[in-house]
Order: structure tokens, then C-alpha cells, then sequence
């Protein structure tokens, strides 16, 4: 059984949903202590945004035509597409940015998508366990001022669960900016509260989500 682990902050050694995400893989690891990790980290390692108009337009062409940034654009995208394919269950960890979607989880999508293989209710992903761990600096939960503001949590819960088809569960912690940003000390105790939440929610998502993938891999045995 296979874990694929994709992070998306672009601060690496203070990242909240790397965090999460750590205590979801230590959970995940203690029960299946043998098996690979296949990783991707765009925080650290974007994907040139150039890429995808070039794996677009390589895909609609036959190789002898394709130039070599097409190439590799197209190579790229399948190796993206293999990651996923090769994995047993999904841990994603993606901060919201200024009200929307990363533009490093845009780009990877984008590219990955061009693949024929991650098409939309396809059979290669489908009903396989998944975990999304989201943060964000705010606060924008319903009633909060800033309601409605999270552009990023409901789309990428359409991507993964209606494009690729993955059995999800979300762990989400808000306020985040809490005691960096002096405007939001009023709700220091608040955020505490949700941060011990958030972490008790990754320890107890992560072993659900180590034996999801054990009932998964009996299903299909």
C-alpha cells in the first residue's frame, strides 16, 4: 500500500498544513510502517506555469511535431498522473492564499489534467481513501465577517472528489495568523482552541485514514 503526500506552502518551516499533515503521515506510517511515501512538494518546487499551455497543446499533437519543451511538458504531466495512479490513498495539504486557490495547486492541476487518464468520474482514482488538510489566517467560517470567502476549500474538494473520484475527508483549521498579524490578537483564544481541534482531528483522521486504506485494498484484493 502505497501513501501519495502533496504540500502546498510556500513556508516550509512554518507551515501549519505541514503540520497536520505530518501527524496524518505519523499515524498512517505506524500502521503500515513498510510501505513508500511517494511525494510531491509544490510549495517547495513549483511547477513552471508555462508548462500547461505546453502540455495542452503537445497532447493534440503527434510527437514528430511536438517541440521539446512540448515534450517534456506532456512527460511531465503523465509522471504526475503516475504518482497518483501508483498510490493506495491520498494526504493533500493545502493552504488557502489571499481567498483562492494556490496558484501552485492550480498549476499542478492543470498540467496533471491534461493527461487522458485523470478524466472526470474516471475509473483510475475512484473511491480510493483521500485526506485534505486546509489552513487558513482567517477566519471564514459561517457567521464570521468573511464568510463566503474560502474560494479555495469547495473547489478543491470538487476537484478531488468529482474529477478524480476520491472517498474524501477534510481537517481544516482557520485563524492560523493568529499572533503574527496584531489585528487578530482579539481571537488569540479562539484560535487556540481550533488549533488543539485541528490537531486532534489529524491524529484521529490519520489512523481512519490508515485503515480505510486497509478495508480498500481488502475490497479490491
Amino acid at each position: 500500500m502505497t501513501l501519495f503526500r502533496l504540500d502546498a506552502s510556500i513556508f516550509p518551516d512554518r507551515s501549519a498544513s505541514r503540520e497536520l499533515a505530518d501527524i496524518v503521515e505519523a499515524e498512517w506510517t505506524t500502521a503500515h510502517p513498510d510501505e513508500p511515501v511517494i511525494r510531491r512538494d509544490i510549495g517547495r518546487s513549483p511547477l513552471p506555469s508555462t508548462v500547461w499551455a505546453d502540455a495542452v497543446v503537445g497532447q493534440q499533437l503527434p510527437l514528430g511535431a511536438r517541440t521539446s519543451a512540448q515534450h517534456r511538458a506532456v512527460e511531465l504531466a503523465t509522471a504526475l498522473a503516475d504518482e497518483l495512479i501508483a498510490a493506495d490513498t491520498f494526504l493533500f495539504a493545502v493552504p488557502l492564499y489571499n481567498y483562492g486557490v494556490s496558484q501552485h495547486i492550480k498549476t499542478w492541476f492543470d498540467v496533471l489534467y491534461t493527461d487522458p487518464r485523470i478524466d472526470e468520474g474516471g475509473p483510475e482514482l475512484r473511491d480510493r481513501p483521500a485526506l485534505l488538510v486546509t489552513v487558513s489566517g482567517g477566519n471564514y467560517g459561517p457567521g464570521s465577517p468573511k464568510e463566503g470567502w474560502d474560494h479555495s476549500t469547495s473547489w478543491l474538494g470538487r476537484i478531488l472528489v468529482d474529477v478524480f473520484g476520491l472517498d474524501l475527508v477534510t481537517v481544516d483549521r482557520r485563524f492560523t495568523l493568529v499572533g503574527v498579524n496584531p489585528a487578530l490578537d482579539p481571537f488569540t483564544g479562539m484560535a487556540e482552541t481550533m488549533r488543539i481541534e485541528a490537531l486532534r482531528a489529524a491524529e484521529v483522521e490519520g489512523r481512519k485514514l490508515a485503515r480505510r486504506v486497509g478495508r480498500s485494498a481488502a475490497a479490491s484484493a
